[in-house]
């Protein structure tokens, strides 16, 4: 195995644990991929404003992505490529999941706008990004006009799941729509993969593929593994994700299994 240069992780069930906490394990292994001049980031299907607590307890200073690589971001936050869903899309995606008893959260710019502060899993979400909710009475064309993500959110999961092939048969190509959790249905734009920020900051660093690591536990993080050299999958991922993987972790991510993959995999290296 070449020497890698670069891993780069998704968050949620991989570097977090269910509770959306860094185990110290994990921050030591960050810090020493620091000390040994290997560049390292994140890239989730959070908004990337919802992911600067992590930006800051891990002091990452390269770019990062939110919404799954729908969007590519400096430290700073400063747009580096972005792709969203078109304005027309957006209201027919809204529309539906309304038609249907379900709840909407609208990811555009630097905010989420809601229309229920008391919705399901609200709460819960102000947890995990750190970042609260702006609640207006009505969604407007500036909502619309550049929406990263929208999320239909319902504690009824035989319902999220009805939805989700409702929302995939009425858009078609024009937008992804698939469950993240059983009681989240998510809507980006087409053709977001999680390679693309594999593939730019291997550009922007000069690195061959195998000088990558990636680290992931779900399917939307296969296109990142494609992308990488080296993929690592947790323990905690289904198998046809491990099955695309070079190695699999044997801890999980509310053990200390990404901490230990780095460990393993990169720092002898």
């Amino acid at each position: 195995m070449n020497k890698i240069k670069l891993v780069i992780t998704d968050v949620d069930g991989t570097l977090v644990t269910t509770e959306k906490a860094l185990r110290p394990s994990a921050v030591a292994a960050v810090r020493k991929l620091r000390d040994r001049g290997i560049g390292f980031t994140i890239c989730s299907s959070r908004p990337p404003f919802g992911l600067c607590m992590m930006r800051d307890a891990l002091q990452i200073e390269l770019p990062f992505g939110g919404y799954n690589g729908g969007s590519i971001v400096e430290p700073d936050l400063t747009v580096i490529e972005q792709v969203c869903i078109p304005p027309e899309v957006a209201r027919r995606a809204v529309d539906l999941f309304h038609e249907n008893g379900v709840s909407t959260w609208v990811f555009v710019g630097n905010e989420w706008v809601i229309l229920d502060r008391n919705g399901d899993h609200v709460d819960h979400e102000i947890h995990t990004i750190d970042v609260p909710p702006t609640v207006v009475s009505a969604y407007t064309d500036y909502h619309f006009s550049a929406v990263g993500k929208i999320v239909g959110a319902s504690n009824n999961h035989d319902l999220i799941a009805k939805v989700e092939k409702i929302m995939q048969e009425a858009l078609g190509h024009s937008a992804h729509a698939a469950r993240s959790q059983a009681y989240y249905c998510d809507v980006i734009a087409p053709g977001i993969s999680k390679g693309r920020i594999v593939e730019l900051l291997g550009e922007r660093l000069g690195l061959a593929r195998d000088e990558i690591a990636v680290l992931g536990d779900m399917h939307n993080d296969l296109d990142m593994f494609a992308a990488a050299g080296f993929p690592i999958a947790m323990g905690n991922a289904p198998d046809a994700v491990k099955a695309k993987a070079k190695v699999a972790t044997l801890g999980t991510n509310d053990q200390d299994g990404w901490a230990e993959a780095i460990d393993q995999y990169v720092l002898p290296g």
